[in-house]
């Protein structure tokens, strides 16, 4: 079984990579953009019976800031 866990951070909190990466885009020419956040993407290979609690456990723990980020999980 897979899971994906996909940590951002939460609105409000200063996103430094973002804001590099939104100035990196427009001196590329790419003006079209009005803001970047920037996350992170984990994909866990997990043993059969693993349930989206135990997911969300590892995510509170270890995976994610639950003080600064959010995370969504995606199970396949």
């Amino acid at each position: 079984m897979k899971a994906r866990v996909t940590v951002t951070l939460k609105p409000g909190v200063l996103d430094p990579q973002g804001r590099a990466i939104h100035h990196a885009l427009d001196g590329l020419g790419f003006a079209g953009v009005a803001g970047v956040r920037q996350g992170k993407l984990i994909e866990l290979d997990l043993a059969d019976g693993t349930t989206e609690a135990d997911v969300a456990a590892m995510c509170q723990a270890l995976l994610a800031n639950p003080v600064i980020e959010t995370y969504r999980i995606e199970l396949a």
